[in-house]
């Protein structure tokens, strides 16, 4: 399911256009503030956000920036009408659409598929801190450094980071690399395939700063850093 996340601190606006993104089946998570939506931007992974331009610590201009930066996720700007400097400064920034307040519903939600349609055919990026998979090319890099990853850790990386700031279990992770490779693979494949990935991606494997291990669970990509 498509999530987005709203940036709106209009709380009836906000409701409003929540259930109707929900209606319309997108999985959708509403931020008040830009605080709130740098921590739903930690916390998960969305395919597209919905940003206001005023907020009431900050306006959506810098959230544009750390998205466009960090997460490479389509933003769309909802602004005042006639409100020509937001719209110039917002695209300008980086931002994939807009739409001027009061809209049309059905006029939201088809700028929102027609962004996420156009975004699909484009080349895509998944990031944590300074490690950056293009999933066009299969390639990985840290920093100015390109890695050579097996298929199998290429499988590892890009599951944690479409599921960046969240945990997976073991044996979700044991499904999708069995699935994936034809052939069966042990927990203590499993183990060994992660520490390798660990060696490869962290600077220091011993103190992690992206790839951590949730004792008894599972994984958890995220970088330490950016908290």
């Amino acid at each position: 399911m498509t999530k987005i996340l709203l940036v709106e601190d209009d709380g009836q606006i906000a409701a409003y256009l929540g259930e109707l993104l929900r209606a319309e089946g997108f999985d959708t998570q509403i931020a008040g503030s830009k605080k709130e939506a740098g921590e739903c931007l930690l916390a998960q992974a969305f395919d597209l956000v919905l940003l206001d331009v005023s907020l009431p610590d900050g306006n959506g201009f810098s959230i544009c920036a750390e998205i466009k930066k960090e997460y490479e996720i389509p933003v769309i700007f909802l602004t005042a009408s006639g409100d020509e400097y937001s719209v110039v400064a917002g695209l300008d920034m980086g931002a994939d659409d807009y739409i001027a307040k009061p809209f049309r519903p059905r006029e939201l939600i088809s700028r929102i598929r027609s962004v996420l349609r156009r975004c699909k055919k484009e080349q895509r990026i998944l990031s944590c801190g300074d490690l950056r998979v293009n999933v066009s090319s299969a390639t990985v890099t840290k920093g100015e450094k390109e890695l050579f990853l097996s298929a199998l850790e290429y499988r590892l990386l890009l599951l944690l980071l479409q599921n960046k700031g969240q945990i997976l279990t073991r044996n979700q992770l044991l499904e999708e690399i069995w699935d994936a490779s034809g052939e069966y693979v042990n927990d203590n494949t499993l183990s060994v395939y992660m520490k390798r990935l660990r060696e490869k991606i962290e600077e220091n494997p011993q103190s992690p700063r992206l790839l951590h291990t949730i004792r008894g669970i599972g994984y958890r990509m995220e970088d330490r850093a950016e908290q």
